[in-house]
């Protein structure tokens, strides 16, 4: 007998200041850093508008901060989740001054957290700050960052906070992250994802605002990051969740966990 449940398409993105041109050697001021992130998330925006897709925004505190009327606007159809204070930087108690923050701009609860660059977040600190999940575990090997191969690919409890693994595929843990959308020949992609959901009833993917830009300018930063950018990009994005749509329904993270508790 077929099953019932709905499998959740859970294209998210990762809202934050351009510092990635930093990090590549090129000095620009967080003015420009926001700037290029509005663009493009604007951008992204309208792809979703069109397609009618609720999706997830992890949010840096700061961010938000420079775009009030934005992310006001996107809070009345997405749902807002934090990405820390900074994206350049992190402290414990960043979980609880950027989720107050989040929520005194918005006026809305803040449920949910990913760690800048997936990176590992102590459960008690999170529950402290109140969150009920945290999207920042990446159950992959990606050279020079982590080696989470050994890591869960399905979600599960981690004390009290329910942790929502990226996406790899069942056996090989290929990943389909934004890199993946990026590089991968997209028929290719597209099947990797369709095979995820399928296996697993979800399919979690991230993006970032600024790879929605034109990044030629940025002569340092490598060609595989950014690859695609603009129009082309926008495109595999929308082609990609028109694809899935057959096969499952757009989902917000914060929906996601309240069907796993």
């Amino acid at each position: 007998m077929a099953s019932t449940h709905p499998r959740h398409i859970l294209f998210t993105v990762d809202v934050e200041e351009f510092d990635t041109a930093l990090e590549y050697g090129h000095d620009i001021p967080l003015s420009e850093q926001i700037a290029v992130s509005t663009k493009g998330l604007r951008l992204l925006a309208e792809r979703f508008d069109a397609l009618n897709a609720r999706t997830t925004l992890f949010t840096t505190a700061n961010y938000a901060l420079h775009q009030p009327e934005l992310m006001k606007r996107l809070a009345k159809t997405h749902e807002i989740a934090s990405h820390g204070y900074y994206h350049t930087t992190f402290e414990p108690t960043d979980l609880g001054t950027s989720k107050v923050a989040l929520e005194n701009l918005l006026g809305q609860p803040i449920r949910g957290f990913r760690r800048a660059r997936m990176g590992e977040t102590n459960p008690d600190d999170l529950a402290a700050a109140g969150y009920v999940y945290n999207s920042s575990l990446h159950p992959t090997f990606i050279p020079g960052r982590y080696n989470h191969l050994g890591e869960p690919r399905l979600p599960f409890l981690e004390k009290t906070i329910w942790q929502i693994p990226a996406s790899v595929t069942p056996r090989l843990r290929l990943p389909l992250f934004w890199l993946s959308l990026k590089n991968f020949p997209f028929a290719l992609y597209k099947q990797l994802c369709l095979q995820t959901l399928r296996a697993d009833g979800f399919v979690n993917i991230y993006v970032h605002p600024w790879e929605f830009t034109d990044l030629s300018e940025f002569t340092k930063i490598p060609g595989y990051v950014k690859r695609h950018s603009r129009d082309k990009l926008l495109d595999r994005v929308e082609l990609l969740l028109r694809f899935l749509r057959q096969h499952g329904e757009y989902s917000t993270m914060g929906e996601f966990a309240d069907g796993l508790r």
